[in-house]
Formats: C-alpha cells, structure tokens, sequence
C-alpha cells in the first residue's frame, strides 16, 4: 500500500473522529456552566449573608431594585434565568469590578452559562452599580470567594 494514502487515512479517519466527537458528545463545553435545581427559577446558590457595610446595604437595594428579577435574591441565581453571582467565575480576578459596570452598560454576551445573554440595564447610575458590586463582594467573601 502507498504510504501517501495511509497518511491521509490516518488525519482522515482523525478528522471524522474529531468532528462526530464534537457533535455527539454529550458533554458540556468545559468552559460553559449550567447549574440546575431541576426547579424554574429555584436559587441556584446557598448564601451565606454577612453583616453588610454601609456601602454594601445601599448596594443590596440597588441589587434588589435592579438585579435581583433575574440574578435571584441575595445573587444566588435563578435556575433557568441568570446565574449566581456569588460564584467562582465571578470572583475579582475573574471578572473585575469593572466587568459588572460593563455588563449593566452593554449588556453580555453568554460565554461561562446557558441562560442566554444578558440585556443592558438602562437607567442605573455608574455609582449604584459601584454600590452593587461592593454588595455582590461582600457576598462573595462571606462565602469563600476571594
């Protein structure tokens, strides 16, 4: 047999592998998280809630007032809505404070969940959103997210 064609056989036969491999597992993109209850709108974290700073109880209204209708109360989520905020992906060196200014400004574009993008927020003041995220921060240390 010409050895040209078992080359080609064999990136051939790994190509198909590849390629079925992407569109029959049942795996989840690594990279993606889907958290589930099994229950619509269920919280999707335990939080532990500290004893606020001021700062942070004005940033809980704000949070409640804007963010909680989908990021759930206290930002544990809400299966098949949004996700917790109090959450590893969310820590600091993850996605820095100004990646929550971002997000109510621009809105999102899902890449670590499957519920979908994330609309702008309109008509939140750039210092209620600092107030949110001292809020989501203080939530995130409580529970171990550093």
């Amino acid at each position: 047999m010409n050895p040209k064609y078992l080359v080609l056989g064999f990136f051939g036969l790994a190509a198909v592998v590849f390629v079925g491999k992407q569109f029959i597992s049942t795996e989840q993109n690594p990279h993606s998280v889907q958290a589930t209850s099994g229950e619509q709108g269920a919280p999707l974290a335990n939080v532990i809630v500290p004893e606020l700073s001021a700062v942070a109880e004005t940033g809980k209204i704000a949070f409640e007032a804007n963010c909680a209708s989908c990021h759930g109360v206290n930002a544990a989520g809400q299966d098949g809505v949004a996700p917790p905020l109090v959450h590893k992906i969310y820590e600091p060196n993850h996605h820095g404070d100004a990646s929550f200014l971002l997000a109510v400004k621009n809105g999102v574009r899902a890449h670590h969940w499957r519920f979908g993008n994330m609309p702008q927020i309109k008509g939140v003041e750039d210092e209620e959103v600092a107030q949110i995220v001292v809020y989501v921060r203080e939530l995130q240390r409580a529970n171990g997210i550093q």
